[in-house]
């Protein structure tokens, strides 16, 4: 009696290195589980090959330019309410992992994981579930479970705070940080008060210190 196979899971791979969606795909499609139907090099693109191909996963890369991975996620979710979202990510900060859960992701993947872990990061939110790499999991499952409220540091930042904050910290002026944010230059220093004073700091030198010892920069 013939074995029924099942259908692969249609994704759509979003990073903006070429070479890195390239292997990404190769790799996946050799695994015989997934179907790459779509990439992308930033956030528009990533829209509209949801729009158009209906995936069932959007592997999405954190760093896209001209747009946060939190922001692209919530327009992802307004384009397709079904799609299953799985961001790739260098950053092992666990802050970078609440936000996106927050904003609505399904998962969230430190890049230097191993192959097999991203096919079961699919299919895990493919499912329904919730996947996190190992090495984030217990601490960001903490803090998704404290109230907003009581949460201190880098967690009582908002997602603009959070924004300013490592531009800042990449080296960018206030006036550079407001560009790329699409504010104004006086709202882009109202939110670095804002930081600072949550953060107990005194001068944009200490903010920047701060930023980088808590890995935020980038």
């Amino acid at each position: 009696m013939s074995t029924r196979l099942s259908t692969p899971i249609r994704v759509v791979l979003a990073d903006d290195h070429a070479m890195v969606r390239e292997a990404l795909s190769r790799i996946l499609e050799e695994n015989g589980k997934v179907s790459v139907v779509a990439q992308a090099d930033d956030a528009p693109g990533a829209l509209d090959a949801v729009q158009r191909e209906k995936p069932d996963v959007v592997v999405l890369d954190y760093s896209m330019p001209s747009q946060n991975a939190p922001a692209v996620i919530e327009d992802l979710l307004r384009r397709s309410s079904r799609v299953k979202i799985l961001v790739l990510t260098v950053h092992e900060n666990i802050h970078y992992a609440v936000r996106v859960l927050e904003a609505g992701a399904h998962g969230y993947l430190i890049k230097s994981a191993a192959v097999d872990e991203l096919v079961e990061g699919i299919e895990t939110v493919n499912r329904g579930g919730v996947y996190l790499s190992p090495q984030v999991s217990p601490e960001v499952l903490a803090h998704l479970r404290r109230p907003r409220r009581e949460r201190v540091g880098l967690a009582s930042l908002s997602q603009r705070e959070f924004d300013l904050l490592r531009l800042v910290a990449a080296g960018n002026t206030l006036q550079q940080c407001a560009r790329q944010m699409n504010i104004s230059t006086s709202t882009a220093s109202t939110y670095r008060g804002r930081i600072m004073e949550k953060l107990n700091l005194k001068s944009t030198a200490e903010l920047v210190r701060f930023a980088l010892e808590h890995d935020v920069a980038g």
